[in-house]
């Protein structure tokens, strides 16, 4: 129960610790975005009617669609519209003509009536109300005889039928009336036609209508026409000059580009809020998907979120209000150097964060997201495991022409860059990626050298043959040093099978055993045939000890020549908490068989077991080659055996429990294992003797020296 309790109470503290980090990471990311860091302010109080304070230029190049300048178009465009009217309805000319002969009938009938004065016919004239007929010419219509009113008449008749035959509109309504003295029959008196053209004039209405709807319509359709006015501003361009009005045409320009304070903050504050918890959130499962053994390292977690922090701060100093700074800028680093400490998934996915707050909120041409995520991903795709040199340079190039790639496919289409501009960005491209490879060469050094992790390159360093400690072990355990490489080969196969650190094994594997240079005599591999062996005349439990020292001397020896913590995790863990059989054995032989009175824990190896996939494949190639080494199979099935036998000592004993080992990776190490050793141990053709036919005296040939 006290075990138990011990395994679940630093859990809770595990959570809070990376709970806490993560909230400072948050906050920090969250003051990034809304706090104004940049080298140029990223807005301007200002408004319409406002004297600008500086000179305001462009950040960038831009094209855009100006709404105040169309909406003037627009309404000039308007405003030309001629109203419509509709065609001429005949059914109003009939209807003029029809309340003429109305007015004749009833002027007739006021004519015929004998028995009234003219006062009192003058009087019965007012009641044509439709039109209103002036005195005077009530008075001349009276007066006339009854051959000269017929004639008046049928003129009138004659003159209105072809008024109304031609377009009279409300706004020509007077052209109409003035044109009816042309019209009117030359051969009357001047008195009557002037009776005519009064009869007439009050008869003439407009035959043609005024539409709104389908001058309404035509105005639409004469907006719509309007092609959208655009405005183009070059990078660097100004605005406006210091002194000058905000006009309206200035501020839109302004708001184009971002340059105006809304005064939003609280709107600005959430957003900002938004998008870091997304973020966050996105991390986050993306551990408790993967169960990442970063997750495990709070230290390696710590370094990381300040790596991250510096790189947004930094974007959020230089990327705003810029033109060709956001394409210097080396974002590409921040991944590829997680991905030659980590993995090309830890890599991937920060960057993929970073890239996401770094240009949020900020007026930046719609193609920089994807130059810099575009950018990173092939970068460290390209970098793949990051074991040379050559690696990075590559990777710095394929990051420098994804940026050239992404101008292109999003600059020549616009048009808002020149030609001149386009070649500028482009090598800023190229500029950006070699710099972004260089930066993580050397950020990758300095935090491998905090953490304690080992970089690739480094492991490459140390492996080679003319390192100090190797050179020692080759003088003083030639032996050892000749099993040391063969165990690598074995361990770097079966890693490179199930997926795990190939490199990182094999320098592991190398320097296993580098403790027994401190005492060589005392391991089989390294003593002379014929020799006693010096175990034969020592106490077992000595000599236990003897051999189990070679890990602490190999961990003092490691530190002494500064080989990364690591590889000291394949010197200490690569015997686990095993026992030395042999001596064991030969202890209890010695108490006749009484397994009580010998202590076990003398003949252990102090640990720990293996934490890792790597370490704990070292074990098993160390084990297995060790074996197949002293047995020397014969055939296929023995040697399946001798690994089988070495896979379920090691399970049985729980060597294995602390690793993430899955019955496939244990599968496809022991067939690695059976392949590579069966590659090794295969049997060797008996060359027979060669005799020389000059001399049958001269000496032969020995097997060995024919082998060449």
């Amino acid at each position: 129960m006290e075990n138990s309790k011990s395994n679940i109470a630093p859990l809770p503290r595990r959570i809070l610790s990376r709970l806490v980090l993560l909230t400072l990471a948050g906050g920090i990311a969250f003051g990034a975005l809304i706090t104004p860091v940049s080298l140029r302010p990223s807005s301007y109080s200002l408004a319409v009617g406002n004297v600008a304070t500086e000179d305001i230029v462009a950040p960038r190049a831009i094209v855009y669609q100006s709404e105040l300048l169309t909406e003037k178009a627009r309404q000039e465009a308007e405003k030309n519209v001629l109203p419509v009217y509709l065609d001429v309805d005949p059914t109003i000319t009939r209807q003029q003509i029809e309340k003429l002969k109305a007015s004749f009938s009833y002027i007739n009938s006021i004519r015929a009536d004998n028995y009234a004065t003219i006062e009192q016919k003058r009087q019965d004239l007012n009641a044509i109300t439709d039109p209103v007929f002036p005195d005077d010419l009530k008075r001349s219509i009276l007066e006339l005889s009854d051959q000269r009113w017929e004639v008046i008449q049928q003129e009138s008749l004659k003159v209105l039928e072809q008024v109304m035959r031609t377009t009279i509109r409300e706004d020509r309504i007077n052209d109409a009336k003035r044109n009816v003295p042309t019209l009117v029959s030359f051969s009357l008196p001047q008195d009557q036609a002037a009776i005519v053209t009064q009869l007439v004039t009050l008869f003439i209405a407009p035959n043609s209508v005024f539409s709104q709807e389908l001058t309404a319509k035509e105005k639409l359709q004469a907006r719509e026409n309007v092609v959208p006015i655009e405005r183009r501003y070059a990078a660097g361009e100004t605005i406006v000059r210091q002194g000058q009005v905000i006009t309206p045409e200035t501020f839109e320009a302004l708001q184009q580009f971002d340059l105006i304070d809304t005064g939003r903050d609280t709107q600005k504050f959430f957003a900002a809020a938004a998008a870091v918890i997304s973020v966050n959130s996105f991390i986050v499962l993306y551990f408790m998907r993967r169960k990442s053994r970063l997750l495990e390292d709070f230290r390696g977690l710590t370094v990381i979120v300040i790596y991250f922090l510096l790189f947004l701060i930094g974007s959020r100093f230089l990327i705003p209000n810029r033109t060709v700074i956001p394409y210097l800028y080396p974002f590409a680093a921040f991944g590829l150097t997680l991905a030659s400490l980590y993995s090309l998934e830890i890599g991937l996915i920060f960057s993929l964060s970073l890239g996401l707050l770094s240009v949020w909120g900020v007026s930046t041409p719609p193609d920089l997201i994807y130059f810099y995520l575009l950018g990173s991903f092939l970068g460290i795709l390209s970098l793949g495991k990051a074991r040379r040199l050559a690696n990075f340079f590559w990777a710095g190039l394929a990051v420098g022409l994804t940026g050239c790639m992404v101008i292109l496919a999003y600059r020549l289409p616009t048009g808002t860059t020149d030609l001149i501009g386009t070649l500028t960005l482009m090598a800023t491209s190229i500029v950006n990626g070699l710099a972004s490879a260089s930066l993580a060469l050397l950020f990758q050094f300095l935090i491998a050298q905090i953490l304690g992790l080992t970089t690739p390159l480094q492991l490459l360093e140390i492996s080679r043959p003319d390192h100090p400690l190797l050179q020692l072990m080759l003088q003083n355990a030639p032996g050892s040093y000749q099993h040391s490489l063969q165990v690598a080969n074995l361990a770097e196969q079966a890693a490179e099978r199930i997926g795990a650190d190939g490199l990182l094994v094999r320098v592991g594997a190398i320097y296993h055993d580098v403790g027994k240079a401190a005492n060589p005599s005392f391991f089989i591999e390294n003593q002379v045939p014929g020799k006693l062996n010096p175990h034969d005349d020592i106490d077992p439990a000595f000599s236990a000890s003897t051999i189990i020292k070679h890990v602490d001397d190999g961990t003092l020896l490691a530190k002494k020549y500064r080989l990364p913590p690591q590889i000291m995790d394949f010197i200490r863990e690569h015997h686990g908490t095993l026992i030395t059989r042999y001596q064991y054995t030969k202890a209890v032989q010695a108490a006749n068989n009484d397994h009580t009175k010998v202590d076990m824990e003398l003949f252990r190896y102090p640990g720990p077991k293996p934490r890792s996939r790597e370490t704990a494949l070292l074990m098993l190639a160390d084990g297995c080659e060790a074996r197949a080494r002293a047995e020397l199979p014969t055939n296929d099935n023995e040697l399946r055996q001798i690994i089988k036998k070495v896979f379920d000592f090691c399970q049985q004993e729980g060597q294995l429990d602390d690793t993430t080992f899955t019955l496939k990776d244990l599968t496809l190490a022991r067939e690695s294992f059976f392949t590579t050793l069966r590659n090794t141990y295969h049997p060797r053709i008996q060359y027979p003797e060669l005799r020389s036919t000059s001399a049958a005296n001269e000496p032969t040939t020995t097997k060995n020296e024919a082998r060449g």
